[in-house]
């Protein structure tokens, strides 16, 4: 039996923000994204600790981008998912879909029909 590297909840938030933000990804608009869509608040430190995280599980990865004045010559880190990744976020979504039919009623957006 091969060990997978199962997703949690959050990871699950940052990873499908990634794929929403797409070039536009670092911490300020992952956590914005997430608190917007989710409805959840977001620390920075969790963020970067579940970033960190999915980079190490090879499902993310990272670049430093030019630093700019309006954050006083610091650089931001840029992220992006990646085919590992997608791949995994695709399987985790499929899951939890599986498990969420049949057991509403659920809100008419989530469209969650048996």
């Amino acid at each position: 039996m091969s060990k997978t590297k199962n997703l949690g909840e959050f990871e699950i938030l940052v990873l499908a923000a990634l794929v929403r933000l797409g070039a536009d990804a670092y911490g300020v608009t992952i956590r914005r994204e997430i608190e917007e869509r989710a409805g959840r608040d977001v620390s920075v430190g969790a963020l970067y600790a579940t970033l960190s995280r999915l980079e190490q599980k090879g499902y993310v990865s990272s670049r430093v981008g030019e630093a700019t004045a309006e954050r006083g010559g610091r650089a931001k880190r840029h992220y992006i998912i990646n085919a590992n990744g997608k791949e995994q976020l695709d399987k985790s979504a499929l899951a939890l879909g599986n498990m969420l039919k049949g057991i509403g009623p659920w809100p008419k957006t989530l469209n969650l029909q048996a």
